[in-house]
């Protein structure tokens, strides 16, 4: 049985969905077909053992585009974002750590103690931060210029420029050195002491596996502070009922809408007539015809396997082929009996505020680069970077009362195991390490899971469609961004087969849950529909 449309989304992830959205609210009817058993993709709430829940994969929102909240009317559908203080645990070596959270005086008191001069440094490298990502905070929702493009793209690229002319001098400059600069000769600039080195080299490389001193790793200081929380700009948030409330509430909003959504609907092909797309093909045989096809998957995923090549020209094929994804990233979730105890803050009566935001193993930027070395070398890091939270402590709904989850988000992991190995063969026995790293910090630590899920990079490939398990459909370097966004000429949204477009992270501004690419691909599509 074929069914027609006039547009059909490939995979319902928080893209996906939000792309659908947009084009159901102007009439169009739209169908999204979802290889998995459930909307999501990797925005997800699963239960992982008897009683205890949490985010699958993504497990914190920021980059969530108020916009798309606000078009889509989340709020009304069952999205409840929570303000989550700012709060960092660093793990130092002999029980030393670091310590920030909205008193910003003790954080402070901390540095001048540890590190003097880093103090002062720290509260004007924020404020360069932040002042050259609210410059740059609107480019999420713009569609990129086309190198080679014609008079729209010299308009773009124009309006971009015009944009960093806003700058002075000084931050101009800044910004020249955060898309050119390694992170570590970036903070080295900044600060000499090794927990805030740790700290801040870590955020260029969640997701994203790559050495502190590869030239560019220092952009992703800024693609973290893009977002806001309840209006409050670089903050971080906790939805109810973990990351799934998002795409549950864009599911139902959707649905408002009109739009049709299928699970359990994997595509095989999408058909093209005539050099043009005309829908897709499901591994079951029906066929969805569409004026329009839109893919929320991987754009090596999607013409590797899903589009002929007979249709695309060998240049485009070539770059898709050498299109990096590389997360490096491992994920567990686990459940707990009790909380776990870090020997450092032994004593300490507040002991919950201290796990009431980020718990991070790491140590100093040379640990980062060693646990980069060991991916390249060995397949994994010896001696893993964890980023730990407890979202239990504060939301009930998670874990039964009493108990808590934590998730891990672990780097670095190389999808490419030396020896022949494959990561089936080693993934419990790298679960295993990643708790006795933890345990080393928490005593208690190994003791107190009683349940877990383990995701290697080969697990998110499998079951999230990940390639490389790399959690943002590419990785976030500058060759990979903005007009090199998935490749050099198709930066706008539009694929080299006329009808197709590409809606999800592949796509500019990148990875994360901010839904910018599925609101930006809708608006290209409704421009081309109602060309003449």
């Amino acid at each position: 049985m074929n069914s027609t449309y006039d547009a059909v989304i490939i995979g319902a992830g928080h893209n996906g969905l939000t792309c659908a959205n947009y084009l159901a609210r102007k009439g169009l009817k739209v169908k999204v077909v979802e290889r998995r058993h459930l909307v999501g993709g990797a925005v997800v709430t699963e239960e992982f053992h008897p009683g205890y829940q949490n985010s699958t994969c993504s497990y914190a929102v920021s980059l969530l585009n108020p916009k798309v909240i606000r078009d889509l009317e989340l709020h009304k559908y069952g999205l409840e974002i929570k303000d989550r203080e700012f709060t960092a645990l660093v793990l130092g070596v002999d029980d030393t750590y670091l310590f920030a959270d909205s008193d910003h005086e003790q954080f402070f008191a901390q540095l001048r103690q540890a590190y003097p001069g880093d103090d002062e440094a720290y509260l004007e490298y924020e404020t360069v931060i932040q002042q050259v990502a609210d410059v740059l905070r609107d480019m999420v929702l713009e569609t990129p210029p086309n190198i080679g493009g014609g008079l729209t793209d010299l308009w773009r690229a124009g309006k971009l420029a015009n944009r960093v002319r806003r700058l002075d001098s000084r931050l101009q400059r800044e910004t020249l050195k955060l898309f050119t600069m390694s992170v570590g000769d970036y903070l080295k600039q900044w600060f000499g002491g090794d927990l805030i080195l740790a700290l801040e080299s870590y955020i260029a490389m969640v997701g994203n596996m790559q050495s502190v001193y590869s030239g560019g790793s220092a952009y992703v200081l800024l693609h973290h502070m893009f977002g806001e929380v309840n209006g409050k700009k670089g903050r971080w948030g906790h939805v109810t009922g973990g990351m799934g409330g998002i795409t549950q509430a864009l599911a139902k909003s959707a649905e408002a809408q009109g739009v049709e959504i299928e699970v359990s609907a994997p595509v095989q092909e999408v058909i093209v007539n005539d050099n043009r797309a005309c829908g897709v093909k499901l591994e079951d045989g029906r066929e969805i015809h569409a004026k329009v096809t839109a893919a929320n998957v991987n754009p090596k995923l999607l013409f590797q396997k899903l589009v002929d090549p007979a249709y695309l020209e060998d240049d485009f094929i070539r770059q898709v082929d050498h299109y990096r994804c590389v997360s490096g990233t491992f994920r567990m979730n686990v459940a707990l009996d009790e909380l776990p105890r870090f020997r450092c803050l032994h004593g300490k009566p507040d002991y919950e505020r201290y796990l009431q935001g980020s718990v991070f193993v790491t140590n100093s930027m040379q640990y980062n680069e060693q646990a980069y070395n060991d991916a390249v070398n060995l397949g994994w890091s010896e001696k893993p970077i964890v980023h730990m939270m407890v979202p239990s402590l504060y939301d009930n709904t998670l874990a039964p009362e009493g108990k808590h989850v934590a998730s891990l988000f672990c780097q670095h992991f190389n999808p490419q195991l030396p020896g022949g190995k494959t990561w089936d063969d080693v993934k419990e026995q790298v679960a295993d390490l990643i708790i006795d790293t933890v345990n080393d910090y928490a005593p208690n630590f190994r003791q107190a899971v009683i349940g877990r899920i383990a995701l290697s990079p080969l697990d998110l490939e499998r079951e999230f469609g990940l390639i490389g398990g790399d959690i943002f459909h590419g990785c976030i370097q500058p060759d990979q961004l903005f007009s090199l966004r998935p490749v050099a000429g198709y930066a706008d949204y539009r694929m080299p087969v006329r009808g197709l477009y590409l809606c999800g992270s592949g796509a500019h501004p990148g990875g994360g849950v901010s839904g910018c690419p599925g609101h930006n691909a809708a608006r290209e599509i409704l421009k081309d529909i109602r060309s003449p």
